[in-house]
């Protein structure tokens, strides 16, 4: 049997396989960050394709951090029943589940939250975006919201939750120095830009206890000038896993990084996948917890590659299960055929409709 269909265990969360759905913006929510029974069906389809661990898209913890429409909502215990409702009919099968907390900071809209965006510090070139600086009492009130987010989610009956300080947003806007101009003791070395992010981890393991698995997605790089840098950013993952935390998620880019953004609008080839390949393999030489590899990969023989050469100790999708939320279950009974993803990214401009995030190849097929 391969490597990667052997059962694992992280803080006591036994997984069947290696395979880990990224968090993917499913545009599948009510309005309101209700939980709908469409959002459920699609947890359902990749439980039913055999993902080890679905990770749920950015379920944001204040409504100021809001990244787009039709996004889980966790700020407020009104969503514990239908997150429930989530996790009873992924623990159905043999899958578990995680939340994602986030907020987006700047990377919002009055339009959207109907507040000011929330900038980690003043932007080099604002041009006509309208924001509010974080003050030290927001910062309290932000981690406060992780925590309580968490505790949502352990209550709802999620195995874990993750904490999004990638691409971007909040938490990673407080990482990068190139988001990051603050002079106070949250701005300036690594040690003061990412006291946020630890003040939120020990909030959350305060609430949810030792014994529950919280993972992290961090940016490797942000790949821009004067962005996070991959020394800064290992220098993260080893206070985080000295602190407890369970895993890291590598990936890498902002929203604004085009080519070098997380969803990168090109096909892989073999050579260029994954995309985080060099920063994988000094995390795992640098951390110990496990590694989870995000970025690109489309084959089953790379990933197997990957977990066996020990670059990764769970290998992480996102695209290719929007057009095959089977494609686990199709590699693990022999079709070993790349995943038939085209990374064109049409999936997320078919979820701009309301109507979710769909592949437009399965028209054609």
């Amino acid at each position: 049997m391969s490597k990667l269909f052997e059962t694992t265990e992280i803080n006591g969360m036994a997984l069947s396989n290696r395979f880990v759905r990224s968090a993917t913006w499913e545009g599948l929510a009510a309005q309101d960050g209700e939980v709908t029974p469409q959002l459920i069906e699609m947890m359902v389809n990749l439980a039913q394709g055999g993902v080890g661990l679905i990770i749920t898209s950015h379920a944001y913890v204040r409504p100021e951090g809001q990244a787009g429409r039709w996004q889980i909502a966790v700020y407020h215990d009104r969503f514990i029943p239908g997150l429930c409702h989530m996790t009873a009919a992924v623990h159905k099968y043999e899958s578990k589940i995680i939340l994602q907390l986030a907020h987006a900071g700047v990377f919002t809209s009055e339009k959207i939250t109907g507040q000011l965006p929330l900038a980690v510090s003043e932007p080099e070139e604002p041009g006509n975006l309208q924001y509010r600086t974080i003050t030290d009492q927001d910062v309290q009130v932000l981690v406060k919201a992780y925590a309580d987010g968490a505790r949502r989610a352990k209550e709802a009956g999620f195995d874990g939750v993750q904490i999004h300080a990638a691409h971007g947003y909040l938490l990673s806007q407080f990482l990068s120095p190139a988001l990051n101009r603050r002079t106070d003791q949250y701005g300036g070395d690594i040690h003061n830009r990412s006291r946020v992010l630890m003040q939120v981890y020990q909030a959350i393991r305060t609430v949810v206890g030792d014994d529950y698995p919280i993972f992290i997605k961090l940016n490797c790089q942000d790949f821009i000038k004067n962005g996070l840098t991959l020394e800064d950013s290992i220098w993260v993952g080893q206070m985080l896993s000295k602190e407890g935390l369970d895993a890291i998620e590598i990936s890498g880019g902002l929203l604004t990084s085009k080519m070098l953004s997380p969803s990168r609008p090109k096909k892989p080839s073999e050579e260029e996948a994954p995309y985080y390949l060099n920063e994988a393999r000094a995390f795992k030489n640098a951390v110990n917890v496990p590694v989870i590899l995000v970025g690109g990969i489309r084959s089953f023989h790379q990933s197997e590659d990957l977990v066996t050469t020990g670059v990764a100790d769970y290998i992480s999708m996102s695209r290719p299960f929007i057009k095959e939320p089977d494609l686990i279950n199709r590699w693990k009974y022999g079709d070993t055929a790349n995943a038939e993803c085209k990374s064109d990214n049409r999936c997320f401009r078919m979820g701009m409709s309301g109507n979710g995030i769909s592949c437009d190849m399965k028209k054609e097929t």
